[in-house]
């Protein structure tokens, strides 16, 4: 495996832990940002040029490196929202949670039945890791906006997976799925909007107070 493509998995794994430790939202937006561009650099370093591959790459780049943390940016800085202060979970015990669950990702992906080419990459476990990285953040934060970025890092975790079939991967695939998350990321940009116009906080905790 290219010893550059390792580095940036071994990247993703440290962005994750960074992502469960900090408090301030506006670096969660730029972890999920360093991670977009990362793992768009890997489809290229990987395989031989082609469009498609260079399609995909630059797609990721621009969406998860650029566009998303600059629409999640204005959106903090509208709302004035900068901290996540009270979580549901503190960020110790949720970044002790998020090292076990890297070490299991790691123990499951040999217990996986991968094919002879795939079972010496970091692919799948850095997959698992960053799937659960992102529900720990959807689980355990409050802000509404912080769990887009939750959102955006278990979709990544998403992406690792189908880097291992990035040579069969059709463009238009891949064009959905980031069509399909940037429609989800404006349906909650909406949402957030709304809460923060109803009830002056993004804290979703605040929803159970709802009543017919």
């Amino acid at each position: 495996m290219n010893t550059f493509a390792d580095q940036l998995l071994v990247l993703v794994f440290l962005l994750n832990f960074m992502v469960l430790g900090t408090s301030r939202i506006n670096i969660a937006i730029r972890v999920v940002a360093v991670q977009g561009v990362a793992l768009g650099l890997i489809p290229s370093i990987l395989h031989d040029f082609s469009w498609h591959l260079f399609l995909i790459s630059a797609g990721m780049i621009a969406a998860k490196g650029v566009i998303i943390p600059t629409l999640l940016t204005k959106a903090v800085r509208s709302i004035g929202i900068n901290r996540e202060e009270e979580p549901y979970l503190g960020y110790v015990p949720t970044m002790l949670i998020g090292a076990v669950a890297t070490a299991l990702a790691f123990i499951f992906a040999e217990q996986l039945p991968l094919a002879p080419q795939h079972k010496e990459l970091l692919f799948v476990p850095a997959a698992i890791a960053t799937l659960l990285t992102g529900c720990l953040l959807l689980i355990t934060r409050k802000k509404a906006i912080s769990q887009v970025t939750g959102y955006l890092i278990l979709e990544n975790g998403i992406f690792i997976f189908g880097l291992l079939l990035a040579d069969s991967m059709p463009v238009m695939v891949e064009a959905g799925a980031l069509l399909d998350l940037l429609v989800g990321i404006f349906v909650m940009g909406i949402i957030i909007n709304q809460i923060s116009q109803e009830f002056s906080s993004i804290d979703t905790s605040r929803l159970t107070s709802l009543k017919e």
